[in-house]
């Protein structure tokens, strides 16, 4: 039984890929803040492990690991992220909520990813995966955004290094744009619902292989500049 470690598990493209793997018969270590209020999670059905954990303590990451450290893990997801304030061109409203938001968005997947590395080393031909999003590609800018678009560009450079360091090990390391969808962040009016984006998302990852590592994919398997 394969396992996966997902963050960001009780709502949205998190809860959808929970779901997914867990009926594909992953085991699933499901992360998210509260699992106690996470009630869909609950009632995913087989083999899910709620962890509680916020993202952004690191401590609590450290901890994590610890618990995990004689089980392979064959997939880390970076899911968990938050958008901040939506300010337009010209305008940062609060800087505490920009070094959040990084905090959360660009510095912790490298702090899960790192400190699960051990866990991931002990799985044959493992993979790591982070969804980002096409605003962090410098390529595709269109002005405003700023800190969102900031954290999505900081933690692309940093996963494209890691996987190039991650190539003697043989650990593939991708990031994905999951479309713009129908979630909390994405609003009523995005162009796609979860269970499209989770499904062309997992269709990806599924599908990569080391010949694909360091790359930014879309969820429909179209490549995405940097």
């Amino acid at each position: 039984m394969p396992t996966l470690l997902i963050t960001g598990a009780n709502r949205g493209i998190g809860l959808e890929l929970t779901r997914r793997y867990a009926a594909d018969g992953w085991q699933v270590i499901a992360c998210c803040r509260d699992p106690q209020a996470a009630s869909a999670l609950q009632a995913v059905p087989g083999k899910v492990i709620m962890e509680t954990l916020d993202v952004a303590d690191y401590a609590a990451v450290d901890r994590l690991a610890a618990a995990y450290a004689g089980t392979p893990i064959d997939l880390l997801l970076n899911n968990a992220g938050i958008y901040g304030n939506r300010d337009g061109s010209l305008k940062i409203s609060d800087f505490d909520t920009y070094l959040k938001v990084l905090q959360v968005n660009s510095v912790a997947p490298m702090k899960l990813a790192l400190a699960m590395l051990p866990s991931l080393k002990q799985a044959k031909a493992a993979k790591i995966a982070t969804i980002s999003s096409r605003m962090g590609s410098i390529t595709h800018g269109s002005g405003g955004s700023y800190v969102y678009r900031a954290s999505k560009a900081a933690i692309n450079a940093a996963m494209h290094n890691l996987a190039l360091d991650l190539k003697p090990a043989g650990i593939t390391c991708i990031v994905l744009h999951p479309g713009w969808v129908k979630t909390d962040m994405g609003g009523a009016g995005a162009d796609i619902d979860v269970a499209t984006s989770a499904a062309g998302l997992k269709r990806v990852v599924d599908g990569a292989a080391m010949a694909d590592t360091g790359k930014f994919f879309n969820y429909d398997g179209s490549e995405i500049p940097w």
